[in-house]
């Protein structure tokens, strides 16, 4: 480590601080600083500040005569001997050895650094050094430029069991300080002191030590200073610290550097104090350092924590013009972002842009965004990203693959996600109790609860502890089986097991009870809920709306509504999905636009879900005109449709014989990756049919048996006789065999005819 410790005084360095800070227009800060810093060391080299307090004069108590002899003895011994084992030589004169003796001889070896190292080290296995004794040898070692020597004795007494900090730190500090001038005189040894006490945890001795060393023209350096802001920021509620450290030592004269101020940055943006962080990125230039692309990354990471998304494009555009290069971590933070906003899609963009530009992604980076892409469904890029991390060797690891796992769950895709689970067991890798708990979870929403307790059952026998999380997917999963009384006898387990019920595990429960029928006893668990000190939130007010509104109880769903406002809590556009459906379902469609322009004024955007509920019921009435109005008013808001949308608008259409704009959708809706559902299929090929297109008609007859898709009886005898009558016969068997294999009987199709 290079010594950095200069003799400058506080106000001097203060003048070099305020000079930092001047227009780099009119003098140039490289110069500048090399100047000032010359001439300060140019006047003050010899004894510091005229103001700094000299060092004290080294002045022991001086040996009688007797034991100057013996000294003596001991001295030329060791020196003669010295390629003998000292504990052999100086045996004959332990027993009339004393403390101060040591000292005493270490003024006649002090030359000689490996025999005061040998000479201490035979001291120590015989009794505990003194701390002056302790003091010199450090100040030695620090002489001899052996820091590494220096820091082992001083990391050894401030790491001893049951050491008395504060009776200690004083009288160390004054032996250090009484030892320096004529022992040693490296103003290093109290870097590493000052390192040590960092090192150890003792921030304010630190502190005090740097206070302390002011007072004799000494300055810590500017590494040693950056370790202690470095060890605050570590500590979760270090960062105020590390704001007061670094502006304290910079009113003294600390010249703080680029790392400094990065620290410092990082501690602003745990803070959320983000204007004041990116406001310091900026004054560092003026101080005199050259910001780096560590800096810029923190605070783009700050924003994007802070989901400020066009602050953060503008400082990673500044960043770009001062030539610094994005990392991995800078991507990490971006891609995070866009994830958390549900943009898998800009993320995965981000990502291409990036390595086009030679930014290597690490594992942090390939998790994120397969985590981001499956969050959104796009389990077929992930796995693309999956393969592409392997293909570049780098390894996934439990959290790549439990992404992957959560993925596949989220699309229904169980199969595939037990396999992978395999998977991840072949490579070696120990699944954790987040791993289980979603594979747990995935197999309870697709109603295999006897494999979810399998899951369970092996997740024990490994070892791990079932959580509060796997309990609740678990009781989930059993309340939307209608097993309640199972799902109570769950949660009476767990809390047997000391495991607290929280709002996820309630929420479960009164779900259940909503999906069994058993409103009323679902309001009463709420307020059991409440008893028990835990507070419904949005969740928990919308399933109960829910159950109101699918049973007509609107009038008792919009009670909930307003206690849920009274209360504070901000409805989602699920809250307001669930009354839309509501008044679609109760045929009350203009109480349902009413709501739509309401949220629109209120600036709570609709989904794909909420138009869909108010087309779904327009095309049952089959007022097209209407249905087409809401369709435009959804595009106009940036409102992209999904595959229920598209479904909705085809059997609309094609019910109404609107095969034009039911066949340009259905083109649509292939381009896009959606798919038709087989109610889409039946309308869409009637109205062919009702139309006399009966090519297209027999197409879609086709590509729907090649999807699998099973159509209804009534198309099946449409086309048993289109081809009979066409003579197709051997097409005519086929489809007779077809519509038996999906359990079409004779009778049914014979009372059809």
């Amino acid at each position: 480590m290079k010594r950095c410790s200069i003799l400058f005084s506080a106000q001097y360095c203060q003048a070099f601080s305020y000079y930092s800070h001047l227009d780099s227009a009119r003098t140039p800060l490289p110069f500048l600083s090399f100047f000032l810093r010359n001439s300060l060391v140019r006047r003050l080299s010899s004894c510091g500040s005229p103001t700094a307090r000299p060092f004290p004069d080294y002045s022991p108590k001086s040996p009688t005569i007797r034991e100057s002899e013996l000294v003596y003895h001991v001295s030329t011994t060791i020196k003669q001997r010295r390629c003998e084992p000292l504990r052999r030589i100086l045996k004959p004169f332990e027993s009339k050895f004393r403390p101060d003796h040591f000292i005493w001889v270490l003024m006649n070896i002090k030359d000689d650094y490996k025999l005061v190292l040998d000479f201490f080290d035979w001291l120590c296995l015989r009794r505990d050094p003194s701390l002056e004794a302790r003091c010199i040898v450090i100040q030695i070692a620090a002489a001899a430029k052996d820091p590494d020597m220096a820091h082992r004795l001083l990391r050894d007494f401030w790491t001893k069991p049951n050491l008395d900090v504060s009776l200690s730190f004083d009288r160390f500090v004054e032996k250090l300080i009484y030892t320096y001038k004529d022992w040693g005189s490296n103003s290093y040894v109290f870097d590493i002191f000052f390192q040590v006490l960092v090192e150890v945890g003792f921030f304010s001795e630190a502190k005090i030590l740097f206070g302390k060393l002011l007072n004799y023209g000494l300055f810590i350096s500017v590494d040693s200073c950056n370790l202690l802001l470095a060890r605050l920021s570590n500590n979760t509620d270090g960062h105020e610290m590390v704001l007061e450290v670094f502006n304290n030592f910079l009113q003294v004269g600390v010249c703080w550097n680029t790392r400094s101020h990065n620290i410092a940055i990082h501690s602003l943006c745990q803070m959320g104090r983000m204007k004041e962080a990116h406001h310091l990125l900026l004054q560092m230039e003026l101080r005199g350092c050259v910001s780096d692309v560590v800096g810029y990354s923190t605070v783009i990471n700050g924003y994007c924590h802070a989901g400020e998304f066009q602050t953060m494009l503008r400082i990673l555009e500044d960043m770009q013009i001062k030539g610094l290069k994005p990392n991995a971590f800078t991507l990490n933070s971006i891609i995070l972002l866009l994830c958390k906003t549900g943009k898998g899609v800009d993320a995965e963009r981000v990502f291409r842009e990036m390595t086009c530009q030679g930014i290597d992604p690490d594992a942090v980076v390939y998790t994120t965004l397969i985590d981001g892409l499956c969050r959104i469904g796009d389990v077929k890029a992930a796995y693309r990203l999956f393969n592409m991390m392997q293909s570049q060797n780098i390894v996934p690891d439990i959290i790549t693959f439990t992404a992957l796992i959560l993925g596949l769950c989220q699309t229904g895709n169980i199969g595939e996600a037990n396999k992978l689970f395999d998977g991840l067991l072949s490579r070696g890798l120990e699944p954790d109790e987040v791993t289980y708990t979603v594979l747990i979870d995935g197999y309870c929403k697709t109603g295999e609860i006897d494999k979810a307790f399998s899951v369970h059952n092996q997740m024990v026998q490994w070892g791990l502890t079932p959580n509060v999380v796997t309990y609740t997917a678990l009781a989930d999963g059993l309340c939307k089986q209608g097993e309640l009384d199972t799902a109570n006898e769950l949660l009476h387990e767990m809390c047997a097991k000391g495991l607290e019920l929280n709002i996820c595990t309630y929420n479960s429960l009164v779900n259940g009870l909503c999906k069994a029928g058993n409103i009323e006893q679902a309001v009463k668990l709420v307020e059991d809920m409440e008893v028990a000190g835990i507070h419904p939130d949005a969740f928990t007010y919308t399933t109960l709306m829910d159950a109101y509104c699918k049973s007509g109880g609107m009038a008792k769903a919009h009670v909930l509504l307003r206690e849920m406002l009274d209360k504070g809590l901000q409805p989602t556009v699920v809250t307001f999905n669930v009354l839309m459906n509501g008044f679609c379902m109760a045929g009350m469609l203009e109480d349902g636009e009413r709501l739509l322009k309401w949220m629109l004024e209120k600036g709570i955007m609709p989904n794909a879900t909420t138009y869909n509920s108010l087309m779904k019921q327009y095309c049952i009435t089959k007022n097209m005109n209407a249905t087409t109005e809401i369709y435009r008013g959804m595009r106009g808001q940036g409102v992209m449709p999904n595959d229920n949308t598209y479904n909705i608008l085809i059997r609309g259409h094609s019910k109404a014989r609107n095969m034009k704009e039911a066949w340009f959708l259905h083109k649509e809706m292939i381009e896009k990756g959606f798919k038709l559902s087989v109610e889409s299929y039946n309308a869409l090929i009637k109205g062919f049919i009702k139309r006399k297109k009966y090519v297209e008609a027999t197409e879609l007859f086709k590509e729907m048996r090649k999807e699998g898709l099973v159509a209804d009886r009534e198309l099946y005898n449409i086309f048993v006789d289109m081809n009979y009558d066409d003579g197709n016969l051997d097409m005519t068997l086929d489809l007779c065999d077809e519509a038996i294999e999906n359990c079409i009987t004779d009778k049914t199709t014979n009372t059809n005819s």
